[in-house]
């Protein structure tokens, strides 16, 4: 490993960690690191070694129980030279190897090396929190935390994977293991890799999965769950209010984040909220945030985000993403990011309570579909008809766009439906758009792999269960997670989601799904149990989510954009889509016969990921 090339791979995430950089180089072994610092803020620089300095480690995220470690570590004898957290991962290595994730509860990407069984143990959390890539290529094994390091190499190349492209189109993002670049894989959540720095040989071992099972039967009263629901929740909470920076809350008013702030504002007296709002108000959740806000007494902060200053940030985030991600949330989550970033350096989100308790209207929506699909041919396809001539209207969730959303799926298994209803284009869809040779080398291939390998391990059955823990493995992991990874890091902010402690989320999937869904009403247990702690009015208002105004923002002051990067020429040029079915698309949009919001933009983030990654 040349220095020169493994200074230039740390330094590419210097903005993950601005606060202090350090490196190791041995043989043919170097390890980088940069550190934004939130414990032990003077003593916690990595790379850090062990007394006689036979084991290093570098990591990323947070271990929340590592006091608890440390006392244990302690007791059998081990000496602690810092009160970082980085600290408990080589002495809890030493005392239990491999064996050692069982004990952690964090967030967290790490390598270990072993000098003296000369391997490197590489390990990401349950639930994907924080990010690990790699690549094996010419017997050289390079990891790091955005493929953006990666890419410093020059024998990793920069071609794109055909199939991971047609999942992207597909899905919205690429699940794990694969990413955008044929020589580059992402360690999935839950798993670890050890990789013998001798041999060359690389293994790869799973050690934790979401435990959903088909036949969860009720043990307690729905109170009890209840009140087990806010007390695992709570001690989540505080575990995660551990820093030695201050913290604070993105609260968007719904329930998921308000429930965290209640609990937070039992456990600290003086909380920091912070709220994105905009301009257009169908978008717009900030009054609930206020509202919530002021029930609980909390220092508010609230932004308004218009189409300008979003604009302005498209270069910037098509920057941030080294792998295209079509989730346009990632432009308030920057802003929010940014914002926050500005008076703290740790927050805390509501990530992960949809998808463990069936939170999206997509779960109630695979109930009101099999009604659908049990009526006669003919009147399906005068449902068609009539809603192909609904007026197209661009506000947020809208009837037409509903009452469409809802009919891409029929026809289809309630697995592929879930993710035609979540993602961008259809298989029917790709085959337009797709260029030729593109089309040849996919058309084979099955987009939804990694969903039935993700089933068939699964051994689920029933149907709200397999979307349920589909949700989880593949639109939280290789989506939600994702986007607030690289929105908030690209900020140098960090953020926790106390809804993905493991010991919660375990509690959650062996709960029975009608705490879950309970007919039509979606997170029945976890509005019960803030019954009487949140305001009703936020505890049962509908789910909005972090959705932005892109339909009517292509009208207006993202027009230009759309034309510059789908330009017909542009595309034919580039040899991926087809680009008479481009032009198409923009034409329906703008015309108002069709809303191509979500495949427009889809294809915008992929122009200008290309722009900024391949044509260099």
């Amino acid at each position: 490993m040349d220095e020169r090339l493994l200074l230039a791979m740390r330094d590419t995430l210097a903005h993950r960690g601005p606060d202090a950089s350090g490196h190791v180089l041995k043989g043919n072994v170097g390890l980088g690191h940069r550190r934004l610092s939130i414990i032990d803020l003077s003593m916690g620089e990595q790379p850090m070694h062990n007394e006689d300095g036979s084991i290093w480690v570098i990591f990323n995220g947070e271990i929340y129980n590592f006091v608890e470690l440390r006392r244990m570590l302690e007791g059998n004898g081990h000496v602690f030279s810092t009160k970082s957290d980085t600290e408990v991962l080589l002495h809890l290595y030493e005392e239990k190897g491999e064996q050692m994730l069982a004990e952690l509860n964090g967030m967290f990407a790490f390598c270990i090396w072993d000098t003296k069984r000369k391997r490197l143990f590489l390990a990401r959390d349950r639930a994907g929190k924080k990010p690990l890539f790699y690549s094996l290529v010419r017997e050289a094994f390079v990891f790091g935390s955005e493929p953006k390091a990666l890419l410093c190499c020059p024998w990793v190349g920069r071609e794109v994977d055909p199939l991971s492209l047609s999942k992207y189109l597909t899905y919205e993002y690429i699940p794990a293991p694969n990413s955008i670049f044929r020589d580059i894989k992402k360690l999935p959540p839950g798993h670890y890799a050890v990789y013998d720095t001798e041999t060359g040989g690389l293994m790869v071992h799973k050690y934790w999965d979401i435990p959903i099972s088909d036949d969860a039967i009720a043990l307690k009263s729905e109170q009890e769950y209840a009140e087990e629901l806010v007390s695992r929740l709570r001690e989540s909470v505080r575990i995660r209010l551990r820093s030695d920076v201050p913290v604070g809350i993105f609260l968007s008013g719904g329930i998921d984040s308000s429930a965290i702030v209640a609990l937070a504002s039992e456990l600290n007296s003086s909380v920091k909220t912070f709220t994105i709002g905009f301009k257009e108000a169908s978008f717009d959740e900030s009054k609930y945030a206020s509202a919530v806000a002021r029930h609980f007494g909390t220092e508010h902060h609230h932004e308004v985000l218009d189409i300008k200053k979003s604009s302005s940030l498209l270069p910037e985030i098509a920057g941030v993403l080294d792998e295209p991600l079509g989730d346009a949330s990632i432009i308030p989550t920057f802003l929010l990011s940014r914002f926050v970033a500005k008076e703290v350096k740790v927050a805390l989100g509501g990530d992960g309570c949809d998808e463990l308790f069936a939170g999206y209207p997509t779960f109630p929506a695979l109930k009101l579909i099999n009604y659908y699909n049990i009526l006669p041919k003919e009147v399906r396809a005068v449902i068609h008809r009539l809603a192909a001539k609904l007026p197209v209207s661009h506000k947020n969730i809208s009837f037409d766009f509903k009452v469409k959303q809802l009919l891409r799926g029929a026809g289809v298994s309630s697995e592929i439906m879930f993710f035609y209803w979540m993602g961008s284009f259809t298989d029917m869809e790709k085959r337009h758009l797709l260029a030729p040779k593109l089309l040849e080398t996919v058309q084979n291939e099955n987009t939804f792999e990694d969903a039935l390998h993700y089933l068939k391990d699964s051994n689920l059955h029933k149907t709200l269960e397999r979307i349920l823990y589909l949700s989880f493995k593949c639109y939280l992991q290789d989506d939600i997670l994702v986007k607030v990874d690289r929105a908030s890091m690209a900020n140098s902010l960090e953020v926790r989601a106390p809804f993905l402690d493991f010991q919660f989320v375990e509690f959650a999937a062996h709960l029975p799904t009608f705490y879950k869904l309970n007919r039509l009403t979606m997170k029945y247990l976890v509005k019960k149990a803030f019954s009487g702690m949140l305001p009703d009015s936020i505890r049962n208002r509908r789910k909005k989510g972090f959705g932005i105004p892109i339909a009517e923002w292509i009208h207006s002051d993202m027009r230009p954009l759309i034309l510059e990067y789908l330009d017909e020429a542009r595309i034919r040029r580039e040899g991926f889509f087809n680009a008479l079915y481009v032009k198409e698309l923009i034409a329906e949009h703008l015309s108002f016969k069709k809303d191509n919001r979500k495949l427009l933009w889809t294809l915008l983030v992929f122009q200008m990921w290309k722009e900024r990654w391949l044509e260099r």
